[in-house]
């Protein structure tokens, strides 16, 4: 079992002397501090260095992890903390797009220590995802898994994808089109009252183009879910339909599942 303090010690980096932040910002669904380091332009080191609190203060090191589209704890750099100072006035937040004049403005660089680690070490943060930033000394986290190169994490396959609505702008661009290419019988679940709803996904756009409907209007046009407060649903597939499927074939699977499920009785199908 490999601990993250380990590496640390290895580079010569004491991690009483390290902060370990986990980037996950839930404010803006439109974007993620994830799609901002995985566009590579600046705009993710210029986000972190940009705080509300002094939240990185006593420390000279920042270990700084980003939570990907699926929650993995995903190892972005080592920066060395070299003061603070004040956001410029006029300055706009790249993630909310709000105006941020008067935070405080962290002097941080990215270190060449554990480089080789870059969106490739996912660890272990616990359950405690609210304490997002946390003293390396006192938390040595496990790691989990060193991929052999960084890029877009594998695809999991039709049957094991999950993801809630609001996590769908952050799929990797491979999975879109992978959810794209097929259709099928999906399930919408409400995380709040666990009621389901089952779909039907056909023609151009497959489970993706149909999933995006309900990211526009919250609802896809589904009578039960028009009478209800908006969710974030989770979807999933439950069946991937053959490539010669027609709409009447697809029609029989739904209708088998939602009487397995008892989603017209109990769930959010009317039909």
């Amino acid at each position: 079992m490999i601990r993250f303090n380990t590496l640390l010690r290895e580079e010569g980096v004491d991690p009483a002397e390290v902060k370990l932040v986990r980037h996950q910002d839930t404010r803006c669904p439109g974007r993620t501090p994830y799609q901002l380091w995985m566009a590579a332009d600046g705009t993710f080191d210029f986000y972190q260095r940009m705080q509300g609190r002094l939240v990185f203060d006593g420390a000279t090191v920042l270990g700084s992890f980003v939570a990907t589209s699926f929650d993995e704890t995903l190892f972005v750099g080592l920066y060395d903390i070299n003061g603070v100072g004040v956001v410029p006035q006029g300055t706009i937040d790249p993630l909310s797009g709000h105006d941020v004049s008067g935070l405080h403005l962290y002097e941080l660089n990215l270190s060449p220590k554990l480089a080789d680690y870059r969106g490739r070490l996912t660890i272990d943060w616990g359950p405690g995802f609210r304490s997002w930033v946390q003293r390396a000394g006192k938390q040595d986290k496990q790691v989990i898994e060193i991929r052999r190169a960084a890029g877009e994490p594998p695809f999991p396959g039709f049957l094991d994808f999950r993801s809630n609505l609001s996590a769908l702008v952050s799929v990797p661009l491979s999975w879109r089109i992978a959810l794209s290419s097929v259709n099928g019988i999906y399930l919408l679940a409400c995380p709040s009252t666990g009621r389901q709803y089952v779909g039907l996904a056909h023609g151009i756009g497959g489970f993706w183009g149909r999933w995006e409907e309900y990211v526009a209007s919250g609802h896809g046009g589904n009578k039960r879910m028009l009478d209800i407060p908006a969710s974030d649903y989770q979807v999933s597939i439950l069946e991937v339909a053959s490539s010669s499927a027609n709409v009447e074939a697809l029609a029989k699977m739904e209708s088998r599942w939602k009487q397995k499920l008892l989603s017209r009785q109990f769930g959010l199908n009317a039909n």
